[in-house]
């Protein structure tokens, strides 16, 4: 079958490599552009947020290719996200395309459609050759996040900005194609020996630390945050970022084998958000939080309009702030949002992070 999926960061290396591998064609909609953005908000509900929109307009191009199938995640909780595919599966049939649906539902929802997206992804390979290849995806993912980290710390320290850049574009490709999961450690040290001859040695004093929190999907796709972390790389900006694919495959498809995750998070979050409000919520106070502990130099959380979760977030981020210290913007972000708008918030931002910096410096000494 030829199975497509949307598009969120690096997902579809290890998505891709997934689905070949067990014998089905993976169709990789087309980068998602300014197309794709006017095909998702065309036929998506007005209220919807930006991540159903654009994993709509995704499925639209993908199956304007050829695919036949969609493979597609559910949820549980207040997050829309656990209707998504129901409702994007309704839509795509009013508009005359014909597929099948493969959803996976998390085991503690239903399971029927879960055991029947198994039977059918799962049926040209045998057991063993099953557990080799979530294996390698796995890896990928692991590697993948890996090398994103380093190249989030060595950008705003190279002295070619544009080499590291290609330094990394070529890590991710030699990580797409590779076959063998013993392999990706070497890629990784490769990108690693190259950033570092990149480095200039800049001084602590002149980088900026600033995670990034909010919803996963805003947070990790860069064509709908406006490539943030690449942008705040060039200022010179570090960016920490504790969101990434594997750890939420550990958090909530593996909790039981890394139940420190949720720990951490409920730890952390409690004294200003003590329920849990769907979505990463709770995990955005949590890191806010986190990142005061440690003294990072501010946090830019990104949400979708309408977002429930993270406007509940939203609301409480001022008072953690207030009591870390610690300076805080919010983009909230839909199709209407323009690149020119985000560039000038982010530039005053970085100012205002530099001139706290300095001042505390000056403070110090």
């Amino acid at each position: 079958m030829r199975l497509t999926f949307p598009h969120m960061g690096l997902l579809s290396i290890p998505v891709e490599t997934l689905i070949n591998g067990l014998g089905h064609e993976a169709v990789v909609a087309p980068p998602t552009n300014k197309r794709t953005f006017e095909l998702g908000a065309q036929f998506s509900p007005e209220a919807a947020c930006l991540p159903f929109k654009v994993n709509l307009g995704n499925f639209i191009e993908a199956l304007e290719q050829g695919a036949e199938g969609i493979l597609a995640a559910g949820g549980t909780g207040p997050c829309r996200f656990g209707y998504y595919a129901q409702i994007q599966q309704q839509i795509l049939h009013d508009l005359g395309y014909k597929f099948q649906l493969l959803l996976l539902d998390p085991p503690k929802g239903r399971t029927r459609e879960l055991y029947r997206a198994l039977k059918i992804l799962l049926k040209y390979r045998r057991p063993d050759q099953v557990v080799r290849l979530v294996n390698l995806a796995w890896r990928k993912a692991q590697w993948l996040d890996r090398g994103n980290k380093l190249f989030r710390y060595f950008l705003p320290r190279s002295k070619d900005q544009g080499a590291a850049g290609r330094c990394y574009e070529e890590f991710l490709a030699k990580v797409r194609r590779e076959p063998l999961s013993g392999q990706l450690p070497l890629h990784y040290r490769d990108l690693s020996t190259k950033l570092e001859t990149l480095a200039t040695g800049s001084s602590a004093e002149t980088i900026l630390r600033v995670k990034i929190i909010g919803e996963i999907y805003m947070v990790l796709e860069p064509r709908v945050n406006f490539h943030l972390e690449t942008v705040l790389g060039r200022m010179g900006v570090e960016v920490v970022r504790p969101l990434s694919i594997s750890q939420w495959v550990e958090e909530h498809l593996l909790g039981v084998f890394f139940p420190g995750h949720k720990q951490r998070t409920i730890l952390l979050s409690e004294p200003f958000l003590p329920s849990f409000v769907g979505g990463h919520g709770r995990e955005t106070i949590a890191e806010l939080v986190d990142a005061g502990v440690n003294r990072l130099d501010g946090v830019i959380q990104v949400l979708p309009f309408t977002c429930m979760p993270e406007i509940v977030a939203q609301s409480i981020t001022p008072e953690v702030s207030k009591v870390y210290g610690i300076p805080v913007l919010t983009l909230v972000i839909d199709e209407h949002s323009g690149e020119v708008g985000m560039m000038t918030r982010l530039e005053a931002f970085v100012d205002l992070m530099r001139r706290k910096k300095a001042m505390m410096r000056e403070v110090s000494n």
